[in-house]
């Protein structure tokens, strides 16, 4: 018999047993007060009728199970069916009232009157009826005299219908299957299922917090856990946890109901951008939680009385990349042999993200360079999202031959191009990773007078690499709050991981001055901020470049764990004339300019833009070519913005 028909067999026969429940209580009310033999056969020929029916089903009906999951004594379990009897038969409230319920209703006077094995407990608040909101009362003066009647979904599961409660309907989410895991991955669903799978009959379930990874990721492990021990799961976001507690614990109530109605394991996804307070309502709410429960965050929770077992979700290593990679393109994989090795190494996405990439090399007119190229240009957009919430996204067409610096330091930049693009090879395949992954991180400090390039340089290597440039505003990093600003990196960090991006941290000497002496608690955590960072960088996959015009106010300590470290000279006149000649666009009409002229202007070259930019408006505006007059209007207006004056020997010879 297939599951399907198992399935109907089952509901067949809960009805059939259900009915002889209903048949059962009302033979009993109609014979209540009688004590001849023909009463006391009817009530034996129902109760008979009643254990048949249970017999014959393939597995506990659904009262049996309510009964078991919350405890009910034989009067309680008398009361879920009488009200569920006046929900589903019309004539019982037509028994109910020949035996003395007023219209019909039945109430818990009537209850506790009419049913056998009657008692006062079963009232209480805390007592399952009332607490479980299995039966609910109309309102009324007197506790007894209020009329009863079964809660929906208790009532659909009676019925064998699975339902979720609507009070938790566009809250709880259904999960997606796990669908194939690597190998990493399905070993961590298998710690949680042993976990679970080793507890002894009825001891609570500890809650597994899985920490780290992505949203997927989580989401897979946990479905991947639950499928293989046959338990569903839900889904609970960060957003529809009440923050005010009341509610959180009517929530857990309403979940504590439902987890032991049906098998299903609730799992509950806090968001990156989660506040202090929502993390803070979600450990709780795990904590009043009952069942199988997991919690999925980026960072460890912690709450009273939540004692969950952590698990950390690594990310995939790069053969496992490459595996989902050569899954989800088939055949096409071969298309992109020898460049597969490379996309695995720089990003790390999800199994959705490679889905979606391998969509964009996938066509078969493409070349396999313009399929590589297409899935590399792929991966870059969709390990963006993440960042661009918390980074500014640098874009620019800047090459290496807008450089204009001494030789050395354009070989150093040269030399960490090298850096990024090897490190797969030099780190894995010859095994540098294997011996500890500190100071692996490769970082650059860019020093030097502003206007010298520093943030151009950084664009050149993000273009040269082909990969994004993302400019870290200290602004919204640096946060007064103790503990704030290592939240902050934290999450720059663990976003731009997923695509290997170039980190530009503009006047780093900002951040990561010099440690204080610690004089009060404010200097000890701004010291532990500075010594987080530190620690990041050095285990940062992608490129970590900052940038700071005073090299002397950095901790020595912080410069000694920079690997590359390039000084960003003021340039000489030699290297103005040739910054002037690259200054204007070959399609900007030009007429009498004399580079060596212009190059007698002290300024650096983010001055010289700026002026050759303000020139190029001024002859636009005029209707002529871009002339000598128009660059010393735009000089004055240089100097007068950094408050200096030309000098006579700047100028001489200009017009």
């Amino acid at each position: 018999m297939s599951a399907v028909a198992h399935e109907a067999a089952w509901a067949r026969a809960n009805q059939t047993y259900l009915s002889a429940c209903f048949d059962e209580l009302r033979v009993l009310l109609e014979h209540r007060c009688a004590d001849s033999a023909a009463a006391m056969a009817a009530i034996e020929a129902s109760g008979h009728a009643t254990r048949r029916a249970a017999g014959e089903m393939p597995r506990p009906p659904a009262l049996d199970r309510l009964c078991e999951a919350f405890g009910l004594t034989g009067f309680e379990r008398a009361v879920v069916v009488l009200c569920a009897g006046m929900a589903m038969r019309s004539e019982m409230a037509e028994v109910c009232a020949r035996h003395g319920a007023r219209g019909g209703r039945p109430t818990l006077g009537f209850a506790l009157a009419a049913l056998p094995d009657a008692h006062w407990s079963a009232l209480a608040p805390d007592a399952p009826l009332r607490y479980w909101r299995l039966v609910e009362l109309d309102p009324g003066p007197m506790l007894t005299e209020r009329p009863m009647r079964l809660d929906e979904r208790v009532l659909h599961f009676l019925a064998g219908v699975e339902s979720l409660d609507e009070r938790l309907q566009g809250l709880v989410q259904p999960a997606p299957s796990a669908g194939d895991l690597a190998a990493t991955r399905q070993a961590l669903a298998e710690r949680i299922a042993a976990l679970w799978g080793s507890l002894e009959p009825g001891r609570a379930w500890p809650p597994v917090q899985l920490c780290g990874g992505d949203g997927d990721a989580r989401r897979r492990v946990a479905a991947a856990a639950c499928a293989s021990l046959g338990v569903g799961l839900s889904l609970l976001p960060s957003a529809a946890v009440p923050r005010a507690a009341a509610e959180r614990d009517e929530m857990a109530r309403l979940w504590n109901r439902e987890a032991a109605l049906r098998e299903t394991a609730l799992l509950l996804e806090c968001a990156d951008e989660d506040t202090a307070d929502g993390t803070a309502a979600v450990a709780d709410l795990a904590g009043r939680l009952q069942g199988a429960v997991l919690l999925g965050a980026g960072e460890p929770l912690s709450a009273p009385g939540l004692a969950a077992v952590r698990l950390d979700v690594e990310p995939l290593q790069p053969c496992e990349q490459r595996a989902l990679w050569e899954r989800a393109l088939g055949p096409l994989a071969a298309r992109l042999d020898g460049h597969l090795g490379r996309l695995a190494a720089q990003f790390r996405l999800t199994e959705p993200d490679i889905l979606g990439a391998s969509a964009a090399a996938a066509p078969a007119w493409l070349s396999p360079q313009a399929a590589a190229d297409a899935a590399w240009e792929a991966c870059r957009a969709q390990a963006r999202p993440r960042v661009d919430r918390l980074a500014e996204r640098v874009v620019s067409p800047a090459g290496w031959d807008d450089l204009v610096l001494p030789q050395p330091q354009r070989e150093t930049l040269r030399d960490i191009a090298a850096h990024v693009r090897n490190r797969a090879r030099v780190y894995q395949d010859w095994g540098f990773e294997r011996r500890g992954a500190r100071g692996l991180g490769i970082s650059a400090l860019f020093a030097g007078p502003s206007g010298t390039g520093k943030t151009m340089a950084a664009e050149v290597l993000a273009n040269d690499l082909r990969l994004d440039l993302y400019r870290i505003d200290l602004s919204r990093v640096v946060s007064k709050y103790i503990g704030e600003t290592e939240k902050n990196l934290s999450r720059v960090f663990d976003a731009a991981e997923a695509g290997g991006a170039v980190l530009l941290f503009d006047e780093a000497d900002a951040l990561f001055g010099k440690r204080t002496e610690v004089r009060d608690s404010h200097d000890r955590y701004a010291n532990i901020e500075v010594s987080y960072l530190l620690q990041r960088m050095e285990c940062y996959r992608g490129l970590a470049v900052l940038t700071t015009n005073m090299k002397a106010a950095l901790d020595p300590a912080f410069l000694r764990r920079i690997r590359f470290v390039v000084q960003f000279p003021f340039p000489d006149a030699s290297a103005r004339a040739r910054i002037w000649r690259r200054a204007f666009p070959d399609a900007v009409p030009r007429e009498g300019l004399e580079p060596e002229r212009l190059a007698q202007l002290n300024v650096p070259g983010g001055s010289i833009r700026n002026m050759a930019l303000h020139a190029a408006f001024l002859a636009a505006e005029a209707g002529g070519p871009v002339r000598m007059a128009h660059l010393l209007r735009a000089a004055r207006a240089e100097y007068g913005k950094l408050e200096r004056s030309l000098t006579e020997p700047e100028v001489r010879g200009w017009t």
